[in-house]
């Protein structure tokens, strides 16, 4: 069954990384990645044109992110990922895990609420419904660690060892809407732990450092079940395509390797953003602390030089 819609999958021949990377791309996620990265271009140019500067940083964080999504949505990576377990692991961690923190990384929101033009009084556009957005009690829960930690867990066991997947692999639209979750659900989870972009919940860095370090475990304990399982643990992928020269429980390994593996790599990318921006906040502190105890010593300087002027004058 040709389940991808770019081919037939079962005739695909056994794996190697540039046959993975050859084009061939997913029209709903070649229209969005175009899309996303208009969109901000216009926005950065926007700002540019009006005189204000955009870290370069930023956007080169925002496009890599944009092409991690069509390097494994757009190539024959999600070929392969239909019918191997290790090859839409890769898909689901970078998906997941990496393309969500570039993308975030790249403040987005931030970008759009300095380049959206303000609607006039009593109008609504663009930007207005992005701020009602940020500031809706809706946001408020998807975006708080009661949520997001249960999702990213659950993104994992619920899907994989239960029939959803099998279901959702069963049609284009199916493994779309799943990819589409898998990127959405990084988006939540990494949204307030970044701290980047403006956000209904804003907790502190420690806060932070915990919040990402709560769902990691999970993570690599999926992987390890899948590693230690002596039987293939989803239907999808139990009898690969002879073209592939594969073994099921061998290659079902590999995915459990990957996903414990990848969860290692977002934590530390998170964590030294982190770090940088707890100590540029720190900095930012102790500059204001000093500009205030300045003015404050020039205004007893002023005091006393008052004093001795009303001395002299008195004296006189």
């Amino acid at each position: 069954m040709d389940h991808s819609g770019h081919g037939m999958t079962h005739d695909l021949p056994p794996f190697t990384l540039g046959r993975g990377l050859e084009w061939s791309p997913d029209p709903f996620f070649l229209v969005a990645c175009l899309l996303g990265l208009g969109l901000y271009g216009w926005g950065v140019v926007r700002l540019r044109r009006r005189g204000d500067a955009w870290p370069v940083g930023r956007t080169v964080a925002y496009v890599i992110g944009v092409l991690t999504v069509g390097l494994v949505m757009c190539t024959k990576l999600n070929d392969y990922g239909m019918v191997m377990f290790s090859v839409h692991m890769v898909q689901h961690m970078i998906i997941s895990m990496l393309s969500p923190i570039l993308v975030l990384l790249g403040g987005p929101i931030t970008l759009a609420l300095r380049a959206l033009p303000v609607a006039g009084r009593g109008r609504k556009g663009p930007r207005e419904l992005l701020l009602v957005l940020l500031h809706s009690r809706y946001l408020r829960v998807v975006t708080h660690p009661a949520f997001t930690i249960p999702m990213f867990v659950a993104s994992l066991y619920a899907l994989y060892f239960t029939s959803i997947f099998d279901f959702l692999m069963g049609s284009r639209a199916g493994h779309i809407a799943m990819m589409v979750h898998f990127l959405a659900v990084g988006l939540v989870f990494f949204w307030p732990i970044m701290g980047v972009d403006p956000g209904p919940n804003r907790p502190g860095h420690l806060m932070r450092m915990l919040e990402l370090f709560a769902g990691m475990p999970f993570h690599a304990f999926f992987g390890i079940a899948l590693m230690m399982a002596t039987t293939p643990m989803v239907s999808t992928f139990q009898n690969p395509p002879a073209s592939l020269g594969i073994d099921a429980l061998t290659d079902q390994s590999a995915a459990g390797g990957i996903a414990w593996a990848f969860s290692e790599i977002p934590s530390v990318l998170v964590l030294l953003a982190l770090l940088f921006q707890w100590y540029s906040s720190e900095q930012r502190q102790a500059r204001r602390k000093d500009r205030a105890a300045d003015r404050d010593g020039d205004k007893e300087l002023e005091a006393y030089n008052a004093y001795l002027a009303s001395l002299n004058a008195r004296s006189n």
